[in-house]
C-alpha cells in the first residue's frame, strides 16, 4: 500500500504531499522461495532464544499450586533438569515452527494485500483500510498456521512439564508423544484446545497487526519523513510498535491461553488428578484452584517472551520481506 497524503488545492485539484512512512513491500514484490527459505532459518533462531520463557510460562500455568514467583519455577526447573530443561520438546516445537511460520505468512501477506486493495477501491481511506487489511490479515494468518500448529503445541508442551508434580506422563521424546496421544485419544487428543486456540489467537493476532500498523503510523509521523530511509530508525520504529502489540496482546489473551495450555497438558492419562475435558470445566477447576488471579499464572515469562519476541520476530519479518523483493521492485 502508498501511505501517502493529499491535500486538495484552491482549484480543486489533489496536491501529493510527503508520505507519513516508508513504502511498504507487498506480497505481489515478494520472491516467494527466498521469502520461506530465509524466514525458515530467521524465525528458527528466534524461536530457540525464546524458548525458555515459554517452558517456564507452561510450568507456571500448570503448576497444581501457585509458584511464588516466576524465578521459584525457573529454579526448580534447574534443579530437577538442569539447563536442558528449558528446552524439553524444543525439537518437536521447532519441526512444527517452518510450516506453521509458512502458513502464517502466505495467509497474512495474501489477506493483508487482498483486503488492502479492496478497501481502498470502495472507497475507505487509507489509514482504515491498512488497519482492516492488518486485522483480517491476522485472523487469516492464525486460523491456518493452527491447524499445524495445535498438534506441535500439544506434543512440545508434554514433553514440556513432563519431570513436572502436575503430571506423571513421561516420553522418550516427540515421537514417542505423538505415537501415545494418537493412540490414546486419537487425532482428537493432538487437537485438543484447537477451539480455545483459535478463540484467543484469532482476535489476539487482529488486534496485534491492526495496533501494529497504527502505531508504526503514528510513530513515523513522530520521527518524520526525514528519516524514511534510515535502517535504524525503521528499526527503532517496527520494534518498539511490535513491543508495545505484544505486551497488550499478551495481557488480554492470558486467561485464555492458560486454560487452553492446562486442557493440552493435564490429560487423564498424565495427569495426577482427573482432568477436565472442556473449556468450561478446565477454567472453573483453575479459578477454584487460585481464584481469579490463577488465570494469570505465567503472565510475567508470557509478557515478556511475547512482547520481545513481537519486537524481535517483527524486525527480522520487515528485514525479511526487504531481502526478498523481486529484482526491481519494491522499496530501496
Amino acid at each position: 500500500m502508498n501511505f501517502s497524503a493529499a491535500r486538495v488545492d484552491e482549484h480543486g485539484g489533489e496536491v501529493e504531499e510527503t508520505p507519513t512512512m516508508p513504502a511498504e513491500v507487498s506480497w505481489e514484490m515478494l520472491d516467494k522461495s527466498r521469502f520461506f527459505v530465509l524466514g525458515a532459518a530467521l524465525f528458527s533462531g528466534v524461536s530457540a532464544a525464546l524458548y525458555p520463557a515459554v517452558v517456564l510460562k507452561t510450568h507456571l500455568q500448570v503448576a497444581p499450586t501457585p509458584q511464588a514467583a516466576a524465578s521459584a519455577a525457573a529454579a526448580a526447573i534447574l534443579r530437577r533438569d538442569g539447563p536442558r530443561g528449558f528446552y524439553r520438546g524444543f525439537g518437536a516445537s521447532l519441526a512444527g515452527t517452518v510450516p506453521a511460520r509458512a502458513l502464517y505468512m502466505a495467509a497474512l501477506e495474501a489477506t493483508k494485500s487482498a483486503v488492502g486493495s479492496a478497501a481502498l477501491r470502495l472507497g475507505v481511506a487509507e489509514p482504515a483500510a491498512s488497519a482492516a487489511a492488518s486485522a483480517a490479515g491476522g485472523v487469516s494468518a492464525a486460523v491456518a498456521a493452527q491447524v499445524v500448529w495445535t498438534p506441535v503445541d500439544v506434543v512440545s508442551q508434554r514433553l514440556m512439564v513432563q519431570t513436572s508434580p502436575a503430571t506423571s506422563a513421561h516420553y522418550r521424546g516427540g515421537a514417542d508423544a505423538f505415537r501415545k496421544i494418537l493412540l490414546a485419544d486419537g487425532v482428537r487428543g493432538l487437537y485438543r484446545g484447537f477451539g480455545v486456540s483459535v478463540l484467543t489467537y484469532a482476535p489476539s493476532s487482529a488486534a496485534w497487526w491492526a495496533s501494529y500498523a497504527t502505531a508504526q503510523r503514528v510513530l513515523w509521523r513522530a520521527v518524520g519523513p526525514a528519516h524514511h530511509d534510515s535502517r535504524g530508525a525503521a528499526m527503532a520504529v517496527q520494534g518498539a510498535s511490535a513491543a508495545a502489540a505484544g505486551g497488550a496482546a499478551a495481557l488480554v489473551t492470558m486467561p485464555l491461553d492458560t486454560v487452553k495450555t492446562r486442557l493440552q497438558v493435564m490429560d487423564a492419562a498424565g495427569a495426577r488428578a482427573p482432568a477436565p475435558t472442556t473449556l468450561a470445566a478446565a477454567a472453573r477447576e483453575l479459578v477454584r484452584e487460585g481464584g481469579w488471579a490463577a488465570c494469570y499464572r505465567g503472565l510475567g515469562p508470557r509478557w515478556a517472551s511475547m512482547s520481545l519476541s513481537a519486537a524481535t520476530m517483527v524486525t527480522a519479518y520487515e528485514f525479511l520481506k526487504r531481502l526478498s523483493t523481486k529484482e526491481g521492485e519494491g522499496p530501496l
